[in-house]
């Protein structure tokens, strides 16, 4: 599989090169890798906020630790997960996988009721924790899209997640700020690209029942 190699390949870039830009072509495909990624029930219980702004890369770089990577790469996006689903949220997405499927809602409203009980009983943390999960797969997602373009990424959870989440507004949104990826290309200078990957060998990481 050339993915293996990709992923032999890619690291959490420590120092980009900011001369370079990832092309809007590129980052669309990134941005199609997120919206098609899996998730519980398909809910995609989340949203993705691709900051564009220098100014507030850098009111968050503080907020990030002082990380470099904020404000030095080509793009910056932030997973924000919801901190709570609706009956309306799920109602919302079956009645467009009826719409894009050509089944009658009617038909999928027991899936519906089934699938909003379920959150009812995911209250509070529960929730949050869930909801951040969903958010996680489709980092996972851009993280392996980005590989296969040739594209370093930085999946970053160290920043101040509710300073991040009220200067960006979303709370206001039922959001909170679960995870942020920068993305761009390697500076020559960044040593930690000529590191060997670390990561466990199979007889310690994988087990059959």
């Amino acid at each position: 599989m050339e993915l293996i190699n990709q992923l032999n390949w890619r690291y959490a870039t420590k120092k980009f090169n900011q001369e370079k830009k990832v092309s809007s072509e590129d980052l669309e495909k990134i941005k199609e890798s997120i919206r098609l990624t899996a998730t519980s029930y398909g809910l995609q219980p989340f949203k993705v906020i691709q900051i564009e702004s220098k100014e507030v890369r850098k009111k968050l770089q503080p907020l990030a630790w002082g990380q470099s990577q904020i404000t030095e790469a080509s793009h910056l996006f932030v997973f924000a997960n919801q901190l709570q689903v609706s009956d309306e949220d799920v109602e919302t997405m079956m009645r467009l996988k009826g719409e894009i499927n050509n089944i009658d809602y009617s038909n999928l409203e027991g899936y519906t009721t089934f699938i909003q009980e379920k959150m009812k009983e995911k209250q509070g943390e529960d929730m949050i924790h869930w909801t951040a999960k969903q958010s996680y797969l489709a980092l996972s997602s851009a993280l392996i899209a980005c590989a296969e373009l040739k594209i370093d990424a930085t999946p970053m959870e160290g920043f101040e997640t509710d300073k991040v989440s009220v200067l960006l507004g979303l709370e206001k949104e039922g959001l909170g700020a679960s995870a942020l990826l920068a993305i761009g290309y390697r500076h020559e200078e960044d040593q930690s690209q000529h590191g060997k990957k670390v990561r466990k060998a199979p007889s310690n990481l994988f087990s059959v029942v």
